[in-house]
């Protein structure tokens, strides 16, 4: 199983310079729609509800204070760790997200019943660690496929 900077690698890899807050929503997303689709988890990584939707508090540590990233810190994130079947689930991601603006999936996330639910009574704009776990990712994204097909 790749971990979240390997998903992170790719995806820079395939799209380029980007914000990182948009990174962190591609990121998610990927999370989210392999777990839809397959039923397992893309890596293993926490994700959290934070104030400007969901975070990987991982992933965060290693750009903070980035505004923008085009590749990941020297080290960190190997591509060749993503399966075939992997990269299917990401590569669909980027297909349906990666020409929106950061600002459009930080709105998305938020408004969709994942991100709301770990929130909970968190007031709009306070601090926020609660997990967003892959069962709810899971549950939302799968009903959603669900629609589709």
């Amino acid at each position: 199983m790749p971990d979240v900077f390997d998903v992170a690698a790719y995806i820079l890899h395939r799209q380029g310079r980007m914000t990182t807050m948009k990174l962190q929503k591609l990121c998610y997303y990927a999370q989210a729609w392999h777990l839809a689709w397959t039923g397992r988890s893309l890596f293993p990584e926490r994700v959290e509800a934070w104030a400007n939707g969901p975070i990987m508090p991982d992933l965060y540590h290693e750009h903070r204070g980035m505004i923008s990233i085009s590749q990941p810190p020297a080290g960190i994130g190997d591509v060749s760790n993503i399966t075939d079947d992997e990269r299917e689930s990401v590569d669909a991601v980027l297909d349906a997200y990666g020409d929106m603006k950061p600002y459009e999936l930080v709105s998305q996330t938020r408004s969709e019943t994942p991100w709301q639910d770990a929130r909970g009574g968190v007031a709009e704009g306070e601090l926020c660690g609660n997990r967003i776990t892959n069962e709810a990712m899971r549950g939302f994204y799968g009903l959603l496929a669900d629609a589709e097909a």
